[in-house]
């Protein structure tokens, strides 16, 4: 480790650390704009210079220079000093004065930089330069005057999301960013270079002129877009959320998020069921819903329980649902004496008898380090996006990658062996020989996968190539399963898990189904039974209801939620749920008292202590313990062509089929209308 002095403090720099993250080591801040700690050094702002001797005279760009043994760093100097001034004064020569219209005003690097390093006047008169705008989108504003060429956006569309659609025309003063024939940019993290931009050129096109950053509250969250669990923060005013904004968390999600999680949500103020239907019986409005109270759906649904006798009662958990939630409708079926509980909406029944046999157990960041995949039943940049991003990485490490599966779009070099499921029983040599020669071989298995029953081949595999191993004394797990509900491994955790699948509970025939939020179950084969919904959307759970009880959404209520590797994580409630509308767990309980039962909790601190003390690994943040991996069983035999569950990314919950933006990028990037402006 070379030994270098930062403004008088010596400290060992890392090998291979750069000049500007040795100062950073030492507590010095280095200003930047095209610096980023997840992309490639550019070296192009030249606001990070610093004086370095041994060296030439002269200011040098820290973030391109190696941290040498013996170097002698000042970021302090009258030097440093004038040539960042100087720096600052030239990328504001044809910076327009925007910012009080500027959706960045407030969060702005450019901002913050020229008030600590800039000279507070411009000895420049020329005339400013005007680019024309450039469309990006439905998600992506551009006001390209405002772009100071730091190349961010596209080194990040080039290296992170391996989609090169944004990149730089002409050179010098005449130098623009756009995308290919300025075209949208049509891939699943595009927005993400909204935040990467540290001036005001890319902003967000359904947020513009929405709200400043000082007027909003900021609450943790976690989303439910997909099973990753991505860790975002929303911010909110009043009663609606604004925007999402992604938590840095590099066990997860690093810095970014899917256009989903990021834009769905302004999904949660339309479409929203805000009062009790209950659908009449009789008379002139027979089978339609009509206006009820809480009171007449409690009476309601409990006749109908009583009807059916003891434990006739069945409960479905939809895909978006929090853990307190699923815990408070297993306790009150429980008091009336069922156990007829599911989470798999559509069918599907793979063995849900050991965590670690459904679960990502390589961890998000641990498939990174992978040197052969096999990707089974997967279209993961649709199930996944933030997997993708980490499997992308695995590539250009080295990974051999190989996919079971109808062909998709990859982001990253690898194979296809074929469509059918069947392949997993008769493998080409060259992938087995890979797998036997690899360090850390890993198996995915999809949402496809799961449905062709691929789940215990693969496991024989996993149990013939060794797949969990001891590497240099670390524990190695190469099994992993990708779910794309963001409920999934919390509801197999608390028992929501039938041995048939769902199809145990439609032969059980219950008077009364509770639907938690499930939108994608087929009601037509609960004709006989009372489906009450509990949901906060009129999607398609609710137009098949027989009585609706208003419910929140995830950004309206605490919850905890258990993404796809296991770990469990907490998400804080932002804003009120609207009209009569109530956290999920409240309707439960009161529909306990209607029932004359308890549950043995009043507060949603009982009902969280009740969860914990009943299944313990709800109770600590962090990657939950998930047993041994499983022996695979050799029958049933996986066969047939494998499909994917996902049509169109952008649309895939109650929330999202509710968003305008989500829409708007449904027809433009998926079915390719033409959307016009207002002014067209």
């Amino acid at each position: 480790m070379p030994k270098v002095t930062v403004d008088g403090q010596e400290i060992d720099a890392p090998e291979g650390a750069t000049v500007l993250q040795a100062c950073e080591l030492a507590g010095k801040e280095i200003p930047r704009f095209c610096y980023h700690e997840r992309l490639s050094i550019a070296g192009n702002c030249r606001m990070c210079l610093v004086e370095v001797k041994p060296g030439p005279p002269k200011p040098q760009a820290s973030c391109a220079l190696p941290a040498t043994e013996g170097q002698e760093i000042r970021t302090d100097t009258p030097m440093v000093r004038a040539a960042r001034e100087g720096v600052m004064e030239f990328l504001l020569i044809n910076h327009p004065l925007d910012c009080p219209i500027c959706d960045q005003g407030g969060e702005c690097d450019l901002q913050d930089q020229s008030v600590a390093y800039g000279r507070g006047g411009s000895r420049y008169h020329e005339n400013k330069r005007a680019v024309t705008e450039k469309y990006m989108g439905p998600l992506i504003k551009t006001i390209m005057t405002r772009c100071i060429h730091c190349t961010r956006c596209v080194r990040f569309s080039e290296e992170i999301a391996g989609v090169d659609e944004i990149g730089a025309l002409y050179r010098g003063e005449d130098m623009q960013i756009t995308t290919y024939l300025e075209q949208a940019a049509a891939h699943e993290m595009s927005a993400n270079v909204i935040d990467l931009c540290p001036v005001g050129a890319l902003t967000s096109r359904p947020y513009a002129y929405e709200a400043r950053p000082w007027e909003l509250k900021k609450t943790l969250s976690i989303d439910v877009s997909d099973a990753v669990g991505a860790n975002i923060r929303l911010d909110s005013r009043g009663r609606e959320v604004m925007r999402a904004l992604p938590r840095i968390n590099d066990d997860v999600n690093e810095e970014w998020i899917s256009d989903k999680a990021r834009y769905q949500v302004d999904g949660l103020t339309r479409r929203r069921l805000d009062q009790v239907w209950v659908r009449a019986v009789g008379g002139p409005n027979a089978g339609k819903l009509q206006r009820a109270s809480w009171e007449d759906a409690f009476d309601a649904i409990v006749k109908a329980a009583k009807q059916g006798g003891d434990g006739s009662i069945a409960a479905v958990a939809g895909d978006l649902v929090d853990c307190e939630t699923m815990f408070a409708a297993k306790r009150l079926l429980a008091e009336l004496g069922s156990d007829k509980l599911e989470g798999r909406q559509t069918g599907l029944d793979y063995d849900c008898s050991s965590l670690a046999g459904i679960a990502f157990n390589s961890t998000l960041a641990g498939i990174e380090s992978a040197d052969a995949i096999l990707i089974v039943g997967s279209q993961v940049r649709h199930e996944a996006p933030l997997i993708n991003v980490r499997l992308r990485k695995a590539a250009k490490r080295g990974a051999k990658i190989f996919l079971i599966g109808p062909e998709w779009d990859t982001t990253f070099a690898c194979e296809f062996l074929g469509e059918d499921a069947g392949l997993l029983h008769d493998l080409p040599g060259h992938v087995a020989d890979a797998f036997k020669d690899a360090a850390r071989p890993a198996i995915i298995v999809g949402p496809g996968g799961l449905a062709a029953n691929a789940l215990h081949p693969a496991l024989v595999l996993a149990d013939e190539w060794n797949l969990v191993r001891d590497i240099d004394g670390e524990a190695w797990n190469g099994f992993n399963v990708i779910h794309t509900a963001a409920a999934r491994m919390g509801a197999v955790m608390l028992g929501y898990a039938q041995k048939g699948g769902i199809k145990d509970v439609v032969d059980a025939a219950p008077a009364v189904l509770l639907s938690l939020g499930a939108d994608a179950v087929d009601y037509g084969a609960f004709e006989k039974s009372l489906k009450v919904y509990i949901g906060h959307h009129g999607d398609a759970g609710a137009h098949a209801a027989d009585i609706i009880l208003p419910a929140a959404s995830y950004a309206e209520k605490d919850g905890t939620y258990v993404n796809t590797e296991g770990r469990v994580q907490f998400a804080e409630k932002a804003v009120f749920a609207p009209g009569d509308a109530r956290e999920d767990w409240t309707i439960l309980r009161a529909l306990a008292d209607a029932f004359g039962v308890s549950v043995g909790f009043d507060s949603f601190a009982q009902l969280q202590s009740a969860m914990i003390e009943a299944v313990p690994a709800l109770g600590e943040e962090g990657i939950a313990p998930l047993g041994k991996l499983p022996k695979g069983k050799k029958t049933p035999k996986a066969k047939g062509a494998i499909a994917y569950p996902i049509a169109d990314f952008y649309l895939t919950n109650p929330i999202a089929r509710a968003s305008e933006t989500m829409q708007r990028c449904s027809a433009e990037l998926v079915h390719g209308d033409e959307i016009l402006e207002a002014a067209e």
